[in-house]
């Protein structure tokens, strides 16, 4: 068994932005909730 359990070694700014990629997509989620509820489409304007 030649794969032991070894600690990876992650650039700091990489989680910072993959934490600040989720958060603006869960803003995004909730604008799109948003304007569902209030005009009753996906994209208002479109469609």
């Amino acid at each position: 068994m030649g794969n032991k359990m070894q600690k990876r070694n992650i650039d700091p700014q990489k989680t910072i932005a993959e934490k600040l990629n989720g958060r603006f997509a869960l803003v995004g989620v909730i604008a799109l909730f948003g304007a569902y509820i209030s005009t009753g489409q996906i994209v208002p304007g479109i469609i």
